[in-house]
């Protein structure tokens, strides 16, 4: 009920839309319900034909409907009040559908406006979840929650709006009639229909649970099709097809597998349903033929429309049962989309948080701690960091350097300790406001399967073109896009694979010169390039780091020798600290990446 519930807060903004919903459906079921009674004055002109019939223990309403009948046989003859009544069952019928579809119509916009909801809130929470979260979590789990999970929720969201309000109505409204006619017969309704219903229900019990496995194994088949994707060169070139093979199909069969047994369930319905719905009905013919035979309350004409009267709400019973089994499967994707909504956003502006437009003199780290889990990654790290100077960070891989300076842009938050920009933690700051002061260039060149413009102009809204061609020729990219077909309108394919790796560096650093931002991180980009792009990135690199606040993750000797201080962390701890010329005649750990060649 709760994940019912919560189906229906998302609804809950279209409530002028679901009364009109309700209004069209009622009027739907009340068009239904004259064309199928109107049978019953049919019955009487082809079994009785002008015979007028007796005076019965029916209400009054239907001895009304005799008596009109037939005075009409009187004016018109037999076959023409036959035939007028055909055209009111064609009007009826006419109307019926006319304001089912005006129902649908209403029900459509309802529908994809709950799944543009849920899926921009999940992208936004997406977006808002700092970056370790996604360390745990595989991209395909989270794909499969946008796509196929929504998919599932679309379902639970018909049943709800569709299933659950015009179902009971047409349940309501031709049960009502049906007690009218008979109320002895309709006793027999509310004794054996809710005994089917729950033999049905049983089925759809076990769905919610074996729904939620079958999005696992989707979520994981999913995941190692885009990683199969994002590293085919390296697959092809380890001749790891016939293991990716094996993986895939080993999801493939278990997500085979379990979707066979939900199926299974989920199609025992059906049968279920109309055995029992036949069950009735042969009891409901066999105790109505009894009150006609023995001329109680019914005649032979109004028993066959109270049969059809009852066979009209045989569908709904099962749209029922078909919608609660739907809802089951709903319920756990909407569960497993919870899970992500439900994460709390850690990096978060206070209530009272500063506005930050410039940086005046120093970055401070103080006695500043980061775990991760039961894991120790930085402890007690002390450095400040004046305006204008370089900072390089070395040490050997996982002694904690990426990690650091992640910190200052808040990608993670210190677990203790306090980093402060000119003197204010930056927790005090607007994180937009924080990260618009700092620039990264990453090892790897992150791009977007869009123009070379826009992955240039990333986050800043737009920019003209001169000033996009001035931060390409800054990061010494602007020759090669000019040599380009379509310039800054080419197109950089997935991840910029249409360019060769110097080509996608050097477009990261034209982003980050546009940007201008007085604080620049680097995890320097030039070791995994050839010497001609390397020199090429080198330049550009040297040129964005002029008159700015570095902070740069060193591979290079020589942008060792040129910082102005360089920290050798080791194992999370600062082990060593000083210039080039000082840490050498340490004969320390700095030495030690020297003469092993970790510094280039």
């Amino acid at each position: 009920m709760k994940k019912i519930k919560r189906l229906i807060y998302y609804i809950a903004d279209y409530k002028g839309s679901i009364a009109l919903y309700f209004v069209c459906s009622l009027l739907a079921v009340i068009f239904s319900l004259f064309s199928m009674g109107s049978l019953m004055p049919v019955l009487q002109v082809l079994f009785l034909g002008k015979e007028r019939p007796k005076p019965s223990v029916h209400p009054d309403f239907i001895a009304q409907i005799n008596n009109y009948i037939f005075d009409l046989i009187d004016q018109n003859g037999a076959i023409n009040a036959l035939g007028i009544i055909c055209i009111a069952i064609v009007t009826f019928i006419s109307l019926k559908n006319l304001f089912l579809y005006i129902s649908l119509y209403i029900l459509a916009p309802i529908r994809n406006a709950v799944l543009r909801r849920l899926r921009n809130e999940l992208f936004i929470k997406i977006l808002s979840l700092p970056i370790g979260y996604f360390t745990d979590k595989r991209k395909g789990d989270i794909m499969s929650k946008m796509t196929n999970d929504i998919n599932e929720i679309e379902v639970s969201v018909i049943s709800v709006l569709e299933v659950f309000i015009r179902e009971p109505l047409t349940i309501a409204i031709f049960l009502s009639a049906m007690i009218y006619i008979s109320p002895s017969l309709s006793l027999f309704i509310f004794i054996f229909l809710p005994v089917a219903g729950l033999i049905i229900g049983v089925v759809g019990k076990s769905l919610r649970k074996s729904s939620n496995i079958s999005q696992q194994y989707l979520a994981e088949m999913l995941a190692v099709i885009e990683e199969t994707l994002t590293g085919m060169r390296v697959v092809k070139a380890f001749n790891a097809e016939r293991h990716q093979q094996l993986r895939f199909t080993q999801m493939n069969n278990n997500l085979f597998r379990i979707r066979n047994k939900i199926s299974a369930r989920r199609e025992l319905a059906s049968p279920m349903s109309e055995v029992m719905g036949v069950t009735v009905v042969s009891i409901i013919l066999w105790v109505g033929g009894k009150i006609v035979l023995n001329h109680g309350e019914l005649t032979g004409s109004t028993f066959i429309g109270y049969l059809t009267l009852f066979t009209q709400i045989i569908n709904p019973f099962k749209n029922l049962s078909s919608a609660y089994s739907n809802l089951k499967k709903g319920s756990a994707a909407l569960q497993r989309i919870e899970d992500i909504l439900q994460v709390e956003a850690t990096i978060k502006d206070l209530p009272n948080a500063k506005t930050v437009l410039s940086f005046e003199y120093q970055i401070e780290l103080r006695h500043v701690n980061f775990a991760y889990g039961d894991k120790v990654i930085l402890s007690d790290i002390n450095l400040t960091i004046p305006k204008g100077k370089t900072i390089a960070l070395v040490g050997a891989s996982g002694a904690g350097k990426s990690t650091l300076v992640d910190l200052i842009p808040r990608f993670h938050d210190v677990s203790s300790g306090s980093i402060l920009l000119d003197g204010i933690d930056l927790k005090e700051y607007k994180v937009d406001n924080l990260r618009r002061l700092i620039g990264v260039v990453g090892q790897d060149p992150i791009l977007f399967n869009d123009t070379i413009y826009n992955n240039i102009t990333l986050g800043t809204g737009g920019a003209d073109l001169h000033r996009v061609e001035e931060a390409a020729r800054v990061a010494s990219a602007h020759d090669f896009i000019q040599r380009k077909a379509q310039q800054y309108n080419t197109e950089v394919g997935d991840r910029g694979s249409r360019l060769s790796g110097g080509e996608r560096q050097r477009i990261t650093i034209a982003r980050a010169v546009l940007k201008n931002p007085p604080i620049l991180i680097l995890d320097e980009a030039t070791s995994s390039l050839d010497t001609e792009s390397e020199r090429m990135v080198q330049d550009a690199i040297n040129n964005l780091m002029q008159n700015r606040t570095c902070i740069v993750i060193a591979h290079r000797l020589s942008t060792v020798r040129n910082a102005d201080e360089i920290i050798v962390l080791d194992q999370g701890k600062i082990a060593e600290r000083g210039d080039h010329e000082s840490l050498l005649h340490q004969q320390g750990i700095y030495k030690k990446l020297v003469d092993m060649q970790e510094l280039k």
